[in-house]
């Protein structure tokens, strides 16, 4: 609706910023000058101790000096409160004394029409409640009251009481002076077919009013208290008031929560909403008895951009929750997405949070569990829609992987945003690569921080076969290279553990080394894990107590290992460090090398052939940077027997001179 010309001029000039402010704060009554208009406050909107929100109410502005929050009287109202501009409007015309201005007489008539009916649907909750506190709602209280909803619960979620009679309700509208028809209108009543007075459509059920996000009464939801009852849940009929698939429960709550920072958590019935919102998660809202419908997702992406879908764990639960993710695909655009969280043991939040749990100190325990799962474990959609296509059918054969990836495209081509498709394929193909990593040296190097388990290699007995390794040249060399591989990681663990002051000074470099070699591992994690380091000696004693000494042993006496001077003598502090750093750095590199091929090798049929080069030329680069700064440093200087660093000009200079003092010697001819 448009507004006519200066009515917001007029508005905020009737419209005291200071006094819509002075509700969601507390002014510093030191720094203020209330008689000049010139106020001061803690932020409403982010966490701070000082007073850095300033309004100016003579001129109806406010300025954040810490988040930069700024803005007008209708601008603090639509933040505050979550609600669009026309509603902020309609807040503070409503304050101020002033008329909004009139729609067309169709448009009034049904904004009347509306205002009766809700003012009936009022007078319905009023009823329920009353219901629900006399000696017909006893059964229900004490159902309630075993769900963990008490007195002040159910009071404050306004939860009341459809008695079993058929007429109940009805009769007590009547008496109120309203008519059948304002009944029918808001699914209140059901019109007979056998010709009798209509009846009651909500019987013998506890009843949860639903709101919109005004706040106004336009539906309800009932719950069965007689179990043999074929409709467990039972929500009004659409009506002039209510369409199902456009509101959410517990939604102006919500709202508000959200403008303050909570998440926005979807479950999946009343008592859920209820339970996380009793618990602290004060952001949670509910689908009506359907599954979400686009509407319902526009209008959560309103709330927040990245909900957290919480839907039941069971069978049904899970098939929502896959109907969802192909409903959000088409509507993705940046900014807006979904998380997916799923509870242990297919729980839903209700019975995860232990409502039902007299015990204070579990039910806290519980709501922390929880926290910390939306935190850490909620998934996101591309993630949701990997897993939902991998697990539909099975993988193990060539065929079957085709499969997968047909329908991996084909959710694929339903997101409109190019920018976001790209991201979600890259993605995918990790995922993909990941679940179908080639059978070499490569998955040891790549997860295994994650916790996965590495490719087992040859047994000792086979190790040197070209058949154990695969047929070709190819493979005899990545076979090699991982054997090089290991004896540098077996070389980085014995310099350590021969010198166990440098691993302090080199400790981010070694934590971060991804070591495959069994035994280097082992020696590098506990060094790395003691508080104090032990000497040289002591050193190794203290690795063969807590290893055993095979393994120490079988670092230690590795053919590499043996001759190298840093672990046979002592070598300046200096030299172990370019030693440590030189190993690490080659073995990482040439490992993202080939790891960067094999990706390339499942790329090469999805991407451009001069994106291909770049990455591999990249790679190479990389790669030869790091070798060439090895060799580089080689060039220049020999290690000599006694550890020390020798320049290699200089070594061959000597050794030429020495050649000549032989030569010339007498008796030589």
């Amino acid at each position: 609706m448009s507004l006519p010309p200066g009515f917001l001029d007029e508005l905020r000039t009737r419209t005291s910023l200071a006094q819509v402010a002075g509700r969601k704060v507390l002014w510093d009554s030191r720094k203020s000058n209330q008689g000049k208009g010139d106020l001061w406050a803690p932020c409403p909107f982010h966490q701070e101790k000082t007073a850095s929100f300033h309004v100016d109410d003579r001129k109806g502005y406010y300025y954040c000096f810490g988040c930069h929050a700024k803005g007008d009287a209708i601008s603090f109202v639509r933040e505050t409160e979550n609600v669009g501009f026309m509603e902020a409007v309609e807040i503070l015309a409503g304050e101020a004394g002033m008329e909004m201005p009139r729609r067309d007489p169709q448009a009034q008539q049904k904004a009347d029409r509306r205002e009766i009916l809700t003012g009936v649907m009022e007078q319905a909750v009023r009823f329920f409640r009353l219901q629900l506190q006399s000696a017909a709602g006893a059964e229900a209280r004490a159902y309630l009251a075993g769900r963990g909803l008490g007195p002040e619960t159910r009071e404050r979620w306004e939860i009341g009481f459809a008695p079993p009679r058929w007429e109940s309700l009805r009769e007590a509208l009547a008496a109120r002076g309203v008519s059948v028809e304002d009944m029918l209108a808001c699914g209140l009543v059901r019109a007979s077919d056998k010709g009798r007075a209509p009846y009651d459509v909500f019987r013998n059920r506890i009843m949860f009013p639903i709101r919109d996000g005004r706040g106004r009464a336009i539906a309800f939801g009932g719950r069965a208290m007689d179990p043999e009852d074929n409709a467990k849940y039972l929500n009004s009929p659409e009506t002039e008031l209510f369409d199902k698939s456009r509101n959410l429960y517990n939604l102006g709550s919500a709202r508000a929560a959200c403008g303050k920072g909570h998440p926005l958590i979807v479950a999946e019935g009343y008592m859920d909403v209820i339970a996380l919102s009793e618990a602290g998660f004060a952001g949670a809202v509910a689908p009506l008895g359907t599954a979400i419908t686009e509407a319902q997702l526009r209008l959560m992406w309103r709330l927040s951009p990245e909900p957290v879908i919480a839907l039941d764990g069971d069978k049904a639960g899970q098939r929502a929750a896959g109907r969802l993710v192909d409903l959000t695909l088409p509507l993705l655009s940046g900014g807006n997405s979904l998380f997916f969280l799923s509870l242990p043991g297919g729980q839903d939040p209700d019975d995860f949070l232990e409502t039902r749990n007299p015990d204070a100190d579990v039910r806290a325990a519980r709501k922390i569990a929880l926290a910390r799962l939306i935190e850490e474990e909620k998934v996101p959609l591309v993630r949701a829609l990997w897993e939902r296509e991998f697990g539909a059918a099975p993988t193990g054969t060539p065929e079957q992987k085709a499969a997968l990836d047909k329908r991996l495209r084909q959710a694929l081509g339903q997101i409109p945003d190019a920018d976001i498709k790209r991201y979600y394929g890259e993605a995918l193909k990790q995922f993909r690569w990941e679940a179908f990593r080639p059978r070499n040296w490569a998955p040891e190097y790549r997860g295994r921080k994650r916790g996965r388990a590495a490719v087992d290699g040859p047994l000792p007995t086979t190790k040197a076969s070209l058949l154990a390794s695969g047929e070709g040249a190819a493979n005899l060399l990545q076979l090699r290279t991982r054997e090089l591989h290991a004896a540098r990681e077996r070389i980085v663990a014995a310099l350590v553990a021969s010198n166990p002051a440098i691993a302090e000074a080199f400790r981010d470099g070694l934590e971060q080394f991804d070591c495959a070699d069994p035994g280097a591992q082992a020696v590098l994690s506990q060094v790395l894990g003691w508080d104090s380091l032990p000497e040289r000696e002591a050193c190794r004693e203290a690795l063969a107590r807590a290893l055993g000494p095979d393994v120490v042993a079988g670092v230690l006496n590795d053919g590499f290992v043996r001759i190298h001077p840093g672990v046979r003598g002592a070598l300046p502090r200096d030299i172990l460090l370019t030693e440590l750093a030189e190993n690490i750095a080659r073995v990482t590199a040439d490992r993202a090398a080939h790891l960067e091929l094999l990706e390339a090798e499942e790329d090469i049929d999805h991407m451009t052939g001069e994106s291909l080069t770049y990455r591999l030329g990249q790679s190479a680069r990389e790669r030869d940077e790091v070798m060439r700064g090895s060799n580089e440093d080689r060039i220049e200087y020999d290690i000599a027997p006694n550890g020390a660093q020798v320049d290699r000009r200089e070594r061959g200079a000597l050794e030429a001179l020495l050649d000549q003092i032989r030569f010339e010697k007498p008796g030589r001819s």
